[in-house]
């Protein structure tokens, strides 16, 4: 996104794309407004429908019976309760803006679509974040405002006492109207804070978690502020005076309308000045939002962006390059430690056919594991011993298992024979 682009037009087109987050945050204003009124409604109906002094309201609306007619209000007990039902409205109003704004920002910042589920779920989420910053609101403008209206009251004291006229009215008007620039400058820096903690929300932490650092904004949006000063400050102003006019001229319009005998169109006017102002309001959301999206916080390195918004993304991981796969080796080859025999890893094994099987039989003799663990383990001998090889089946008898030749035996007998012959004596002669 260029950061060249108006805030003040980008911002009205963000807010009439979530136009639903501001319908729903006005009827639900509305509904609060005639929920608390109602008891004071019929507490004034009560006193004034039997009473002349109606008439006097009515028609010229006279402020001594105003006055006269809010002391008889707080003077009974209906009063007392009446007045303890508006302080509850003002933090029912506190715990709907906790739960709606967070929700419209949420909507602004990223391109999620404004359903009421949306708003309350992210108002849940982001409830605490906005408490504190609501807090810090309150300690920072109740010691820099306290400081300056200080000292326009000092200022307020010199004026009168040197001035009179004209002069002095205009003189005590300035100082009034620095201490209302300070107090817009700061609600303007403390929105800013407001949106980056909804930005920052987007992003997820190593632990999982979302980023809800609200410390970590105020930085930024005062950078941010400094840097953009002129053209966010005068947006913002601008933008205040259109919503205060309108609800000044409605307001104006509504009171010249009492006299009249319905109060339908007095009740729709004063309604169109209070719509023109809220939307005047959610358009700053939108001015704002519209300025941080041109400057947003970067993720970190160890985080990436859980929702995609308008002018960043999703870091893509770095992806380490793959290993090559080890080659198949077509026997288990275990891996010793060199103090024992434990196997201490074993590579996969590689299967050369379909019908040899992956891991040999328990306490087979292929079973490596089952082989050394029966040569750790001494097994004493088998005590009987082996028996004696089957004799083979031959044609003829083997000479080595009879330890003599046939042709020598046969020379050896003839010899003998001779010898047996020449050593008898002859018997022929002698008689």
């Amino acid at each position: 996104m260029s950061q060249k682009r108006s805030i003040f037009f980008h911002g009205l087109g963000i807010t009439l794309r979530r136009f639903p987050a501001f319908l729903w945050t006005y009827f639900f204003n509305l509904g609060l407004a005639l929920a608390f009124c109602f008891p004071l409604y019929r507490q004034l109906s009560h006193l004034l429908d039997r009473s002349l002094a109606s008439q006097r309201l009515s028609s010229g609306f006279d402020l001594a019976e105003v006055i006269s007619t809010a002391t008889q209000i707080h003077a009974d007990q209906a009063g007392q309760a009446n007045a303890m039902i508006s302080h509850g409205s003002v933090i029912a109003y506190f715990v709907l803006y906790f739960f709606l704004v967070p929700g419209t920002l949420f909507c602004y910042v990223t391109r999620s679509k404004t359903r009421l589920s949306t708003l309350m779920r992210q108002g849940i989420l982001h409830f605490w974040r906005f408490v504190r910053i609501t807090v810090l609101t309150l300690i920072v403008s109740g010691i820099v405002l306290g400081a300056l209206f200080l000292v326009q009251q000092r200022w307020a004291e010199f004026v009168d006492d040197r001035f009179v006229g004209r002069v002095s009215l205009l003189l005590t008007l300035g100082g009034a109207l620095i201490l209302g620039l300070v107090a817009s400058l700061l609600r303007l820096y403390f929105d800013l804070v407001e949106v980056y903690t909804v930005q920052l929300g987007t992003h997820t932490r190593p632990s999982g978690r979302s980023d809800r650092r609200v410390r970590k904004t105020l930085g930024p949006a005062f950078r941010l502020l400094r840097s953009h000063l002129a053209r966010s400050w005068g947006v913002f102003l601008v933008l205040t005076l259109l919503g205060w006019g309108a609800a000044f001229f409605a307001t104006r319009t509504a009171m010249h309308m009492l006299a009249q005998p319905r109060v339908w169109p007095m009740f729709l006017i004063a309604q169109a000045g209070m719509f023109a102002m809220l939307f005047t309001r959610f358009w700053q959301r939108g001015a704002e939002a519209s300025l941080v999206l041109q400057h947003p916080i970067q993720p970190e390195a160890e985080s990436f962006v859980e929702h995609e918004g308008y002018s960043y993304a999703r870091p893509i991981p770095s992806i380490a390059p793959a290993s090559a796969p080890p080659k198949p080796s077509p026997q288990p080859v275990a891996a010793t430690h060199p103090d024992t025999d434990r196997p201490h890893h074993i590579e996969m094994i590689y299967n050369p056919g379909p019908l040899t099987p992956l891991y040999p039989a328990p306490l087979s003799p292929d079973d490596t594991l089952a082989t050394s663990r029966v040569n750790r383990t001494a097994i004493p001998s088998d005590p009987i011993p082996d028996p004696e090889p089957a004799v083979p089946s031959l044609d003829e008898p083997d000479p080595g298992v009879f330890h003599h030749e046939p042709n020598r035996s046969h020379d050896s007998a003839e010899s003998k024979m001779t010898d047996s012959s020449k050593s008898a004596p002859d018997n022929s002669g002698t008689g």
